[in-house]
């Protein structure tokens, strides 16, 4: 097996063997542009790494010097060499790009005598010094695994006792003193010196890097963007070129197109006299790369051309990064740059319009999970931009929300009938309790609680914004206040900021953008309803969804829970009178006073999907979920039903079930009560009646929930069919409609052939 290659050797269809990075190099240098030489280390290699726990085999090692002694004769230097030394740049390169995921070391093949030499082969001591500096903090971070802060700390120390503020003011002097102190520090913390054999640093760098595959930050990143763990990385092993010899030489990052709009002009950032992980790191503040158009217009205008040949090339925005040593521009990478959904349209529609892709090619550059941010009302980007998130928590549930701070359900309903119209709803954990004020609320935010937490499951059934799990944040419930890890305050009524495709928190007000189909995105979704064959539907279970899925075109309603409902004080209020209630006579007058709203809420979806099904799933969640657990809230319930407490403490703990996804749920509530299911068929049936008398179409179908026998589904479905009768004749017309199930849990699998 071949481990080693050249960048002569690949191009860009590689990325299996040689990854991402190492497949452009090939490409870039196929196409003549200025690419520094080096060689590709294989993904095979890294398989192989890890399969003889954590070795290079012979074969490797001797692939890798072959191909080092290759570049040494294309280069004209020699690795090691005093006289004229050759020195490298090992880097990561996985098929997926891992932006900073991954390790990077520059200026391997220094050491105390190559340092010396370079310094007087450059006629800049300067540059030697800062160099060699630069790989000693690099190689010890990165192959060593030693505390980036011993390093830095150093460092930045040394700074203060100079008095300077920027690398670039330091002397000579300075430099040599810091190449000490950081040799020190290596061999009180290594036990050995630096090694001095530039050999032994390539081989275990190459090492490091392979084992940068498996880091903790790599792992997590490889799991949310799930890429695969048996991939491996390639290294890149690449001839140096110097953005620190002077002020005639920089470094530097852009993408051809704007990552965050999609303008067409190029969006990017270089240093002068740096290297590139000083633009990374931000230890500098950058210039914008028109600037360098003032300050060496050959090497600007010679970039904008290998831009454009890139992008033409690849037929996609560029990610690059480049080089500028003493006037003379190299490219050290390039990648498909990631965007954000808003600008991977505007890029996909106007790549279309330039003739560089097809409309089925541009469906396809977009990942559908990304447009969902487009889908909810997002942040204006200007005033985004000049605000700054206080904490982070869980992106539960998507979309931005803006509004004024409370903390109770009370207080968000007595602001909401005080005319408050934003709310946001802050806790620190939510309950069946916080429904009402969860329904009222624009966002809610809680500082406890995973993606699947209460909180976040109920906000995304809602369709609200939602950040869980914020431990950033603290609640101080007497004081009314909440409060950031750097001191921040906000009292109750303050406008707080919540971005739930981010997680990010905002202390402040920031406006507040309704998501639309329109545009580019409305071009690119005319496309997808082109080529596409699946009908889509939505969930719903108000008027208001349903008029906004309609608008943004789904072909009806595909699942409405009408639990949801429910929520409102007056109507949970009499839902637990039916749940309490100790007789049928009772339950049913209950159920009389809720009939009214939900044939409403019917006749509301009916019309907002005039001539489109609307599926609407009979009540399923366990009856617990729709009482008080907390002793207070039992309390005020019982005073408002005026039961006894111990009465109704005793219903709500004979409701609590082991397991309630299997308990006494779905069509079994329809089996023990079957008047709800009465009452639900005559809202929807009178609902559809009403409608049609106004000149519309209504199509109901009414599901059965969580049916796991085929005897579920006939018994609810008489109890259907007989109240379905009964309408009819009282309106002396019809309607037509459909009864079914959904395939829900494994028994209703194994049964579904009698079940259909």
């Amino acid at each position: 097996m071949k481990y080693v290659y050249s960048f002569k050797e690949g191009n860009k269809d590689m990325r299996e063997v040689l990854g991402g990075k190492g497949a452009n190099l090939a490409e870039m240098t196929n196409l003549g542009l200025p690419v520094p030489q080096g060689f590709t280390v294989s993904t095979d290699a890294c398989t192989s790494y890890y399969k003889n726990n954590e070795e290079v085999i012979p074969e490797i090692k001797e692939e890798i010097f072959d191909k080092l002694r290759e570049l040494e004769s294309i280069t004209g230097k020699k690795f090691g060499d005093p006289s004229n030394p050759l020195l490298v740049s090992v880097r990561s390169g996985a098929r997926a790009s891992m932006p900073g995921m991954m390790d990077t070391i520059l200026n391997l093949g220094m050491n105390t005598e190559v340092c010396e030499s370079l310094a007087n082969k450059t006629n800049n001591r300067r540059f030697a010094l800062d160099s060699y500096r630069r790989l000693i903090q690099m190689y010890s971070d990165v192959v060593m695994n030693l505390p980036k802060e011993s390093f830095e700390g150093l460092f930045d120390e040394y700074k203060k006792e100079v008095n300077v503020k920027d690398d670039t003011e330091l002397t000579v002097w300075d430099l040599e003193e810091i190449i000490s102190r950081y040799k020190s520090e290596y061999l009180r913390l290594v036990g050995s010196e630096f090694p001095e054999d530039v050999n032994t640093q390539l081989m275990e760098a190459v090492k490091a890097v392979f084992r940068s595959w498996n880091t903790d930050r790599a792992k997590t990143y490889r799991k949310l963007n799930e890429i695969p763990e048996e991939w491996g990385t390639a290294v890149n092993v690449q001839m140096m070129v110097y953005g620190n010899t002077g002020d005639n030489s920089g470094t530097g990052v852009c993408f051809t197109r704007n990552p965050s709009t999609g303008e067409k002009k190029l969006f990017g950032e270089f240093l002068m006299n740096a290297q590139g992980e000083d633009v990374v790191a931000g230890i500098r503040t950058p210039q914008s790369i028109e600037t360098l158009n003032d300050i060496l217009p050959e090497c600007y205008k010679e970039f904008e051309s290998i831009c454009h040949t890139l992008e033409n090339h690849y037929k996609d925005m560029q990610d690059m990064e480049f080089t500028i040593e003493d006037g003379k521009l190299y490219m050290l990478q390039t990648r498909n740059g990631k965007r954000t959904a808003k600008a991977g349209i505007k890029i996909a529609v106007d790549q279309v319009a330039e003739g560089l892709i097809t409309k089925e090619e541009a469906l396809l550059r977009v990942d559908a999970k990304d447009l969902d941010q487009l889908l909810h009302p997002v942040f204006d980007e200007e005033d985004l931009s000049k605000k700054e998130s206080v904490a982070t928590g869980l992106a539960a549930s998507p979309g931005a929300a803006c509004g004024h701070l409370y903390f109770s359900r009370e207080d968000v309903a007595k602001a909401h009938e005080d005319g408050v119209k934003d709310i946001i709803l802050v806790r620190e954990e939510t309950s069946p309790e916080d429904i009402e004020g969860m329904n009222i609320a624009n966002g809610i935010l809680t500082l406890r609680g995973g993606m699947t937490s209460h909180a976040a499951v109920v906000a995304r059934g809602m369709g609200k914004t939602c950040v869980s799990g914020c431990d950033g944040i603290t609640i101080n419930k007497h004081n009314k206040t909440i409060t950031s890890r750097d001191g921040k305050q906000l009292q109750e009524g303050d406008y707080i900021s919540l971005d739930g495709s981010t997680g990010n928190v905002y202390f402040d007000k920031i406006k507040l953008l309704d998501a639309t189909i329109s545009g580019e995105f409305e071009t690119f979704m005319n496309w997808a309803d082109e080529v596409r064959t699946l009908e889509i539907r939505t969930n719903a279970d108000n008027p208001r969804d349903a008029h906004v899925a309609h608008t943004f075109g789904a072909e009806g309603i595909g699942l409405c829970r009408t639990e949801h409902m429910f929520f409102d004080e007056e109507r949970i209020f009499n839902f637990r009178k039916m749940i309490i209630a100790p007789t049928l006579e009772k339950r049913e007058e209950a159920l009389s006073k809720i009939l009214p709203y939900q044939r409403e809420d019917f006749e509301g979806l009916f019309r907002e999907m005039d001539n489109l099904p609307v599926i609407i799933r009979f009540l399923d969640p366990p009856l617990h979920e729709f009482l008080p657990q907390k002793e207070e809230e039992i309390n005020e319930l019982a005073r408002s039903l005026e039961v006894k407490y111990s009465d109704l403490k005793n219903k709500v703990d004979s409701l609590k079930e082991f397991n309630p996804m299997m308990g006494h749920r779905g069509c079994r509530l329809d089996v023990t009560y079957p008047e709800i299911a009465r009452m639900q068929t005559r809202a929807v049936l009178e609902a559809a009646i009403n409608v049609s008398k106004e000149g519309k179409t209504a199509k109901p179908e009414i599901m059965i929930p969580l049916v796991g026998d085929v005897n579920e589904l006939k018994y609810v479905k008489e109890i259907i069919l007989e109240e379905a009768d009964k309408v009819f004749k009282e309106q002396q017309t019809k309607v037509d409609y459909k009864i079914g199930t959904m395939i829900e849990i494994p028994r209703a699998c194994i049964n579904s052939d009698e079940i259909a």
